[in-house]
Formats: structure tokens, sequence, C-alpha cells
């Protein structure tokens, strides 16, 4: 094996995703320490709102944030080991999505819904993809709806999981009546327990704030962060549309999984820009997903030996994103 094929290997490797999550944990204290601030976001759902981070202590906060993007991670990989929708032994998609947090420092020093998004959208794939032609998945359909629904009370942003997982039941062929009927009944239950125990009561209604792209204020932090958003979300369709040329020659059922990556990251975008003031909550799942695609590009192109060095320059531009964050007034 040549030098460069060991270097290839190394970024598919547990090496180095270990060394992106080791990175991930200074990062967010080096960010703590330094005094970054979280984006003002508010948590703010049909029926609960919260000021700013879900914790209130800073370094509690900040503490819990990474042990959920940890995990989330965690869980890309056990998906990943029986699903294999990567096709390829490779870590590389939870390394890039590590990396791709850490190019935002703003989003590691507290637990907001952003992570807790990723997270369930990770929980939730497992038994979507477990569905595939299963005809009696209905309790894998209630259970992911009400757990959306549930979500929905706290940020408005689990909304954005309506469709995408719509999409993706229909695409794994699962979708029936009873499907549907089950889908309903899932969105619904989370609303008739908190109103039904007198939890919540129908005043206490919030109405979606919505806030698109072009009503954003030109702050230097927020226009970094931007940029940050603008070039993932590039990257991640110029990816799809590149690996698509190979997926597409894949069986069935891995395809029907990619497309459901596919359809996270569509949805994601399209949230950025209809309500962009919750950037910090949408941002973690579009890194999420562009990170698969970054790993199937990888991964899909062993012929080229030299394509580590895109890798090194992406490596290059988040942790070049991450140092200009800190210098940003």
């Amino acid at each position: 094996m040549t030098t460069r094929e060991h270097i290839n290997e190394y970024f598919n490797g547990r090496p180095f995703v270990i060394l992106c999550a080791l990175a991930l944990i200074l990062a967010t204290a080096l960010s703590l320490s330094s005094g970054v601030q979280p984006l003002p976001v508010n948590s703010e759902g049909f029926f609960f709102s919260f000021k700013g981070s879900l914790i209130g202590s800073s370094p509690l906060s900040a503490a819990v944030n990474v042990l959920c993007m940890l995990a989330t991670g965690a869980i890309m990989l056990a998906l990943n080991k029986v699903f294999s929708f990567v096709r390829a032994m490779t870590h590389l998609f939870v390394s890039a999505f590590f990396l791709l947090q850490i190019a935002n420092p703003s989003g590691l020093v507290s637990f907001n819904a952003g992570t807790l998004l990723a997270l369930v959208t990770a929980m939730a794939t497992w038994p979507l993809f477990s569905s595939y032609q299963d005809k009696h998945s209905q309790r894998s359909i209630f259970l992911i709806f009400a757990l959306i629904a549930a979500g929905s009370m706290v940020h408005y942003s689990f909304l954005v999981l309506i469709p995408a997982f719509l999409l993706g039941f229909l695409n794994m062929g699962v979708l029936n009546l009873k499907g549907l009927l089950a889908m309903l009944f899932g969105i619904i239950t989370p609303f008739w327990i908190v109103l039904g125990l007198g939890i919540a009561s129908p005043s206490d209604f919030i109405t979606p704030h919505i806030n698109g792209i072009w009503n954003m204020t030109a702050l230097p932090r927020m226009n970094l962060v931007l940029a940050l958003a603008a070039l993932t979300a590039v990257l991640g369709f110029v990816l799809v549309v590149i690996n698509l040329l190979t997926i597409m020659n894949y069986r069935m059922q891995t395809r029907v999984y990619n497309a459901f990556f596919i359809f996270v990251l569509v949805a994601a975008v399209i949230a950025l820009c209809i309500d962009f003031s919750d950037i910090a909550v949408f941002l973690p799942l579009l890194n999420l997903m562009v990170a698969v695609q970054i790993s199937h590009a990888h991964t899909l192109r062993s012929s080229h030996s030299r394509r580590y060095i895109l890798l090194l320059l992406f490596i290059v531009g988040c942790f070049a994103f991450c140092i200009a964050n800190h210098f940003m007034p």
C-alpha cells in the first residue's frame, strides 16, 4: 500500500474520528473559556419556550451539548454498521460532522434545540431504516411522528422532519392506509396528552414567527455564520449530484436509505432560507447530512489516490472558520 493510500485509509479509520472527537471537546472548552457567545436564538414551540440555551449553566450546557454531538456520531456509526448506507468501512461521516460543528464555535458553547434536532433525527432513522418493505411498521411510524410532534412543542424546527420522514416512509414502501393513520395519531397524541393532563392549555398556543434570510440584520458574526451555512449547503448539493451517479447503481434498499438523507438535507436548506433566525438550530442537522455526502464522495472514488487533498482542504476550511469566529467581534 502506497503512502497516499495509507493517508486515505487514515481518514476513513477509527483513529481519525477519535482525533476529531477530541478536537470537538477541545474546541468547546476553548470557546467556552474565551467567552464565545451562542447566537441569540430562543427555543420556541407550540406550547413551551426557553430563553437562550435549554440548560442555564454555561459549563453544564456546553458539556451536555458535546455529549449529545458525540452520541449522534455514535448512533450514525451504529446505523452504518447495521444498514450499510455507505458501502465501505469508514468513520468519515462522523469525523466530517464533528469538523463542521467545530467550524461554528457559537454552536458549541450551549445546548440548544439544534443539537437535539440532529440527535433525534439520528435516533429516528433507525426505526425508519428497519421498516424497509415491512407492511407492519405502524408502531415505528407512530413513535417517530409522536417524537417529532413532542419536539415541536419545544421548538418549531422539528416540523421540518415531518415531510422528510413522510417521504422516507413512502420510499420504504410501508406507508399504506394503516401507516397514514399511525402517522396522524402519532402527531395528535402528544398534543392530546399535554392538553388532556392540563400541562398546557389552548391559550398557551404560540404562533410561529418566520424570519427569512432576507430580513437578517447585517451583524459580523451572523454574516460569518451565513457564509458557513451557504458554503455547507452548496457543498452538500454538489456532492449529492456527484454521488448520485454512483449511488443510483446500488441495490434498491441502499438507494432508499441514501434518498432519505437527501430529503433531510433539502428540508434543512429550505428551513434555513425560510427561518434564518434559527440558523443555530438547523445548521447541525445540515452538517450531519452533508457529512454523509462527504464520506460517500471519499469512498466512492477509491481509484483517485490524491483525494485526501480535498479532505485536507476541508479540514483547513473548518478550522479557518473556527478561528475567524474567535476573532470576530
